[in-house]
């Protein structure tokens, strides 16, 4: 099971981050049939800084490891950290 934590105090921003993690686990599914991933979107500040000091722009957290801060990934690049993670 993959834990996957969006914050940002924006919904905007929260969205399209979503998204491309949906997508990643699309592909990852493909070769890993009964994965399973859990998706939680942060938007209360409080919580947003015990992860990261920027709450505006998105940061994403795969099981509790920060990996992205401060900017939108590609999918590409959710795909490799959510590949790591598994």
């Amino acid at each position: 099971m993959l834990n996957v934590k969006i914050l940002s105090i924006q919904y905007p921003e929260r969205y399209v981050v979503r998204r491309m993690v949906a997508m990643a686990f699309q592909e990852l599914q493909s070769g890993h049939p009964g994965l399973e991933m859990n998706i939680t979107e942060i938007g209360d500040p409080g919580q947003i800084c015990k992860y990261a000091f920027v709450i505006v722009l998105p940061t994403l957290v795969i099981n509790e490891k920060v990996v992205c801060t401060g900017r939108f990934p590609t999918k590409e690049e959710v795909a490799a950290w959510l590949r790591e993670a598994v």
